[in-house]
């Protein structure tokens, strides 16, 4: 695939953006970086644009992981256990999204937006609880919640963490930093695993993944010290990603509608 150097600009400022709001959110950065594919950089195959960018995501958020577990956000037996169940999840999710029609999965994509939209409003004010465990008693739980947000991830080629997050928090009661920071293991995972089989298809355009990762890490840098030093607002933070994803998935949905009328 041939883009001009303006696209690959455009594509460094795209990961910037997605790197930051990985590091802030823990997730996020995924649900945007397929719209800012499409949609600004300009990326003509709805599968080159998410293939490419489930691994930028994924290599963005492996910065990001590191950033958050040496400030002690990860609790690694959670994160771990989250990520193993996932993965084959992401395997499977990723073939089913490859066999459907680009534009569609767009469509299919901005719905799941807006559910995840409504869903961040409604989770706003849920601090969780400081020093959980993942206990066997958890265990069934945390391996079903992850199990089908890896699923999600790989059908749209997301790393997922919008997903991972509530996820994390409403299977171990754990406080929404460490929620952020833990999912970035299970990010890491799933966007290789979707990357990887995209890849396989030919469906990963890697000079834009290389700038796209390049504007991710420095974006992610800050973003992870801006989440830091706001933790203590992140109901308004919340609110106010919510609303960003809305209008994205309201105008994702627009150009896309037609693909099912």
């Amino acid at each position: 695939m041939f883009l001009d150097p303006i696209q690959y600009l455009l594509g460094t400022l795209s990961g910037s953006l997605v790197g930051f709001t990985l590091g802030l959110f823990g997730g996020g950065g995924s649900i945007l970086a397929v719209p800012l594919m499409v949609y600004v950089v300009g990326v003509p195959v709805a599968h080159m644009a998410i293939g490419t960018s489930a691994i930028a995501v994924a290599a963005n958020a492996a910065a990001n992981l590191v950033a958050h577990a040496r400030r002690g956000n990860v609790l690694w037996r959670c994160a771990i256990i989250y990520t193993v169940a996932g993965v084959a999840g992401a395997f499977f999710g990723s073939l089913l999204g490859k066999a459907m029609d680009g534009e569609k999965l767009l469509f299919l994509f901005a719905l799941l937006m807006l559910v995840v939209g409504a869903l961040m409003f409604r989770g706003r004010g849920n601090p969780g609880t400081p020093g959980v465990t993942c206990t066997r008693e958890k265990a069934p739980k945390v391996v079903g919640y992850g199990g089908l947000t890896g699923l999600l991830s790989g059908f749209f080629g997301i790393g997922g963490g919008f997903l991972i997050v509530p996820g994390l928090v409403a299977s171990t009661g754990m406080p929404m930093l460490n929620a952020i920071g833990s999912s970035l293991l299970a990010v890491t995972a799933f966007g290789l695993t979707t990357a990887i089989s995209y890849a396989f298809s030919g469906f990963v355009d890697w000079p834009l993944a290389a700038v796209f990762v390049g504007g991710g890490v420095l974006g992610g840098l800050l973003g992870t010290r801006v989440a830091g030093r706001l933790s203590s607002k992140k109901g308004a933070l919340n609110i106010a990603f919510a609303g960003l994803i809305v209008v994205v998935a309201l105008y994702m949905a627009a150009r896309t509608i037609t693909a099912f009328f």
